[in-house]
């Protein structure tokens, strides 16, 4: 895991450098067919001194459309964007290659809207790879996730009639129960599902828990069923293999099929830059043949996208390298650790795992007004919750984590006066 940093000069000139590559619609070109344009100059004037400085924003106004997969080797989709193409095509050879220790040019993969486009992207790939390999009907395909997963997974059933296969976790370590997943799937193949799409969490959104990818794989391969592992790591694919050296989710791991890593959390990217990233061969099922009037075809959901997302989160890599973002990951994974101990030492029970920066504190230990006061999140809005959240990132201070904790010891002690009263 090793990429070089870049000075803010080198970004520039690569990006401006990419932009002067891609079709410039200002410029003299005969351009008569092509539907795209520069932003409104009423509001977003190209002219303007600081674009001078701001390669992100350059970007923006130049309004790439990054419609396709650029990591294929078939004809550019609308090649006129050619340039900031390459930047998307480096990025994710880069997280592929260097953060998931993929084989060299041997992962295809997108920016997409976020991290519920890019499981969704996923689970129609499979669903496809099955119906035309494997002769599946629609259903004989389910989706199977614990039940911490994030809700784009039943959306994503839902969307593309797939059966859903719920699996229970355990309350306290947030593992997946071994009963609940030898009860269900065995019932589900008794009901006649015979093909599984399996959702492998890095981090789920509430707890920050990691599912066992081995174990999953191990026991579908047990129980001789065809299947595919898609990793859900919208939120723990920029910090866990940074902070973890012996993880097991990367693309030298059998299992893991395809894997979703937003930028937008923990790289602090604009939304809209949801990563996938998918083995070679796979995407293929996605194909859209019907859109003949584009170049190379398209194999997305979201179809037109913006290259300034693409671009966004290549400068964040870049410019902090693969050390500097080690050591700022490191380095909120320390800060949490130390708010674990002053919880220990109060008697307050909550979930973490040691590689992520989220403590799931139960709600009994904290009155609903701290954790308001604080916006910590609570697992439930619909009925009373059972957990709050504390997500470490850059922009919390320690001063307000030493607020929270003081008025959290200050509950504890009070509660505790009173029970002896």
């Amino acid at each position: 895991m090793y990429w070089k940093k870049l000075s803010h000069e080198q970004i520039k000139e690569t990006v401006f450098k990419a932009l002067g590559e891609n079709l410039d619609y200002r410029g003299e070109r005969p351009i008569l067919g092509i539907p795209g344009t520069y932003l409104d100059t009423t509001e977003f004037y190209p002219d303007a001194p600081f674009l001078q400085d701001a390669p992100y924003m350059s970007a923006m106004v130049r309004n790439p459309n990054h419609i396709g997969v650029h990591t294929l080797s078939e004809e550019s989709v609308l090649e006129v964007f050619e340039g900031t193409q390459k930047i998307e095509r480096d990025l994710i050879r880069l997280v592929a290659e260097e953060v998931f220790n993929g084989e060299p040019n041997g992962q295809d993969g997108y920016v997409a809207t976020g991290g519920t486009e890019a499981n969704i992207q996923a689970m129609w790939v499979y669903r496809n790879y099955f119906i035309k390999e494997k002769g599946a009907r629609l259903g004989e395909i389910a989706l199977v996730y614990s039940e911490d997963s994030h809700y784009s997974m039943p959306k994503g059933a839902n969307i593309l009639n797939l059966q859903n296969i719920i699996l229970e976790v355990n309350p306290e370590t947030r593992e997946i129960l071994q009963s609940s997943l030898e009860s269900k799937i065995k019932e589900a193949m008794q009901d006649g599902i015979k093909y599984f799409i399996v959702i492998a969490n890095l981090s789920t959104t509430m707890f920050g828990s990691v599912d066992d990818i081995d174990a999953l794989g191990d026991f579908f391969t047990d129980q001789n069923v065809d299947f595919r592992i898609h990793v859900d790591a919208a939120y723990g694919g920029f910090i866990y293999p940074f902070t973890n050296p012996t993880s097991r989710f990367t693309f030298q791991n059998p299992y893991m099929s395809s894997i979703t890593s937003d930028g937008h959390k923990m790289l602090q990217t604009p939304y809209g830059t949801g990563l996938f990233l998918i083995r070679k061969g796979y995407i293929e099922y996605v194909k859209t043949d019907e859109a003949q009037y584009i170049p190379g075809k398209d194999y997305t959901i979201s179809g037109s996208r913006s290259g300034a997302n693409a671009i966004s989160m290549w400068m964040i890599l870049k410019i902090h390298g693969s050390e500097g973002w080690k050591y700022k990951m490191e380095s909120l994974c320390d800060k949490t650790e130390r708010i674990c101990k002053k919880l220990d030492r109060m008697g307050v029970e909550y979930f973490r795992n040691p590689y992520n920066n989220i403590i799931a504190i139960k709600a009994k230990y904290m009155s609903a007004e701290l954790a308001d006061k604080f916006y910590l999140v609570a697992n439930s809005y619909e009925f009373e919750p059972e957990w709050y959240k504390i997500v470490v990132m850059p922009h919390v201070k320690q001063g307000t984590i030493d607020s929270f904790l003081i008025e959290l010891e200050g509950e504890q002690k009070s509660r505790k006066s009173n029970q002896k009263g």
